[in-house]
């Protein structure tokens, strides 16, 4: 099940994120996009980063300034170098020329690497209205764009609406969680002190990409729950599923509810007795 849905999602992304066929555009008579489209295929084959890239991306611009995908793909360079001022007013371009196909990069971006949450919400908002609630997945395919709502609005101290997006859409016959969706869904149960759907979203989540995290959470679950034979028993397979690099992952930033190492030791080396099953001193984590 994991690999078709990997699978799935990878065409999901190649489909939104490739070059648009610049045959649509000579078929529908507009062809200025269509030379603008051709110059810009010129980019293939060189590194974002270099001359010749940018420069088949300036070409097709010159031809047509409302081409806006070419704004939206010079903007990663920007963003790989760490240049997010210019990346905001190329990807600001492209936003304002064709919202419907730019917003869903630019929420996430936000979300991702600025954790401008608020930016973000307004940006995936804006889109749902457009798109009538069709909005996709994330660039690097790990949410869905309404996953990564409802951890904005986690992040920003409303997890009650968090919990009623991720719950509505876990009922909907035609969404499928992604790799993390019931991690997330647990640790809001778990701030909010119901630690039985806690758990049953642990367990759901192992049964569907069995991570150092979800363990972590569920120890915590039953410490909470005074559960002391699954608590030592999920801790033990957090700290083991973390040494054996099972466990959240992105090659730029940390997840929402990752967890790290000094997490696991430093609640192996608490005492389970009742003065310890509270939450007052345990921060639920990371935004």
């Amino acid at each position: 099940m994991l690999k078709i849905y990997l699978f799935l999602l990878l065409i999901s992304f190649q489909t939104a994120y490739a070059q648009p066929n610049c045959n649509y555009y000579k078929l529908s008579g507009d062809q200025k996009k269509y030379e603008a489209c051709k110059a810009a295929e010129k980019r293939e084959g060189h590194y974002q980063f270099s001359w010749a890239y940018q420069k088949a991306l300036d070409e097709a611009l010159a031809i047509d300034s409302t081409f806006s995908y070419a704004y939206s793909a010079k903007s990663t360079a920007y963003l790989k170098s760490g240049d997010f001022v210019t990346w905001m007013e190329l990807m600001n371009k492209a936003v304002e020329i064709a919202p419907a196909d730019h917003l869903d990069y630019r929420g996430w971006c936000r979300f991702q690497f600025f954790r401008d949450y608020e930016g973000a919400i307004e940006d995936i908002l804006w889109l749902k209205k457009l798109n009538k609630n069709h909005i996709g997945f994330s660039v690097n395919g790990d949410y869905h764009l309404d996953v990564a709502l409802a951890l904005c609005y986690k992040a920003t101290n409303r997890t009650d609406e968090a919990i009623i997006i991720l719950e509505n859409k876990m009922k909907d016959p035609q969404f499928m969680t992604g790799l993390y969706d019931h991690l997330h869904l647990g640790v809001m149960y778990l701030e909010k002190g119901d630690y039985q759907k806690a758990s049953e979203q642990f367990k759901m989540q192992e049964q569907k990409n069995d991570l150092a995290e979800n363990r972590f959470y569920a120890a915590i679950a039953s410490r909470l729950s005074d559960d002391e034979d699954s608590y030592l028993f999920h801790l033990k397979m957090a700290k083991k599923h973390y040494l054996n690099d099972q466990k959240m992952f992105d090659p730029y930033t940390e997840h929402i509810d990752k967890i790290f190492l000094s997490d696991i030791t430093n609640e192996e080396q608490k005492n389970f007795k009742p003065d310890s099953l509270q939450t007052k001193g345990y921060v639920l984590r990371r935004q």
